[in-house]
């Protein structure tokens, strides 16, 4: 059985690294959140301690360890975007592993400053890449690899994630803080596309605003349009019609790629991996953090060029652009 420390214990993703944890058979010694709204931590660890200040929970870790020679072995970090490259330095300076979240940095330089940290500490730093373990994606991997080499395959990626006005309040909204649209809900996706369709050749930006972004991407086995949205009014009207706020849509040759199911359990099989001694590390993270940072950075080029469909709908104000 192996001990764990959690950060971001009240987020959103939080729960299915608690589930993760508990489904490996190990255990939860500390959580930290500035937020206390974990009641969520009685369905996992009741006997967890919780703390709501970094200072008293770095010295509550270091009392187990000279008190009862109790360390953590792993931290999970579940904590927003900008965070993450600070809290994965508490783990690997405390001696831990660190499972973080995507987007594992928010830049490509530090997960160099990572890297040398590695080297210095002996810890390592692992990153929950789970849509390489959803069994149709891996079907699609072997697919694109059993066709021939000079084989081009035409891709069409759409997310729209419907947010309301509390998203541009929160640090999700802050594209300092979370890296704008492509990082926060797309860079899953680049992962997926780069682990299947091999090395990245082009990427140009056609849109990007605050609530969406889309663009062209070339690899060495695709060609790929792709939208991302947070704003309702883009979803397909027979999607409202049934009262969904969520559409998700890969196509591959006109060929839907269906992928709706399989994602419980995922996050528990990256752990399981990690415990096993092979997870995903920093490598692994680059190719999609280097380019939703150069989405982020570049400047867009308009509908040019072999553009998504939904890159042409109507634009949106900011819903905080008006001032009262």
């Amino acid at each position: 059985m192996k001990n764990f420390a959690l950060i971001g214990a009240s987020g959103y993703i939080a729960p299915r690294h608690l589930k993760a944890i508990k489904d490996t058979n190990n255990n939860l010694l500390a959580a930290l959140d500035r937020f206390d709204s974990v009641g969520i931590m009685d369905s996992y660890f009741p006997d967890a301690d919780f703390f709501v200040e970094t200072e008293r929970f770095d010295r509550h870790i270091e009392k187990l360890r000279h008190e009862q020679n109790i360390s953590p072995d792993y931290f999970s970090i579940c904590t927003p975007n900008y965070l993450h490259d600070s809290h994965i330095r508490m783990a690997l300076r405390r001696g831990a592993d660190a499972i973080c979240e995507k987007p594992l940095v928010l830049n490509p330089w530090n997960l160099d400053a990572l890297q040398y940290m590695e080297q210095e500490t002996g810890q390592r730093v692992w990153n929950i890449l789970q849509l390489r373990l959803h069994e149709s994606i891996i079907e699609l991997k072997k697919k694109v690899a059993a066709a021939p080499k000079d084989k081009i395959f035409d891709v069409d990626l759409t997310y729209l994630t419907s947010r309301g006005n509390w998203y541009y309040t929160s640090w999700k909204g802050n594209k300092d803080k979370s890296g704008g649209i492509a990082t926060n809900i797309g860079v899953h996706f680049y992962d997926m596309l780069s682990w299947v369709f091999g090395e990245l050749k082009r990427n140009d930006v056609h849109v990007q605003t605050h609530d969406r972004a889309a663009g062209y991407l070339e690899f060495e086995r695709a060609r790929v349009r792709w939208f991302l949205s947070i704003n309702y009014d883009v979803l397909p009207e027979e999607i409202k019609l049934k009262g969904q706020r969520t559409y998700r849509s890969i196509t591959i040759e006109g060929e839907e790629l269906e992928f709706s199911g399989g994602f419980t359990d995922l996050h528990t099989k990256v752990y399981q991996g990690v415990l096993d001694g092979d997870g995903y590390g920093l490598e692994d993270a680059r190719t999609a953090i280097e380019l939703v940072h150069n989405i982020r950075n570049s400047k867009p080029i308009g509908l040019k060029g072999d553009y998504h469909p939904f890159a042409g709908k109507e634009l949106t104000e900011h819903p905080f652009s008006q001032t009262f």
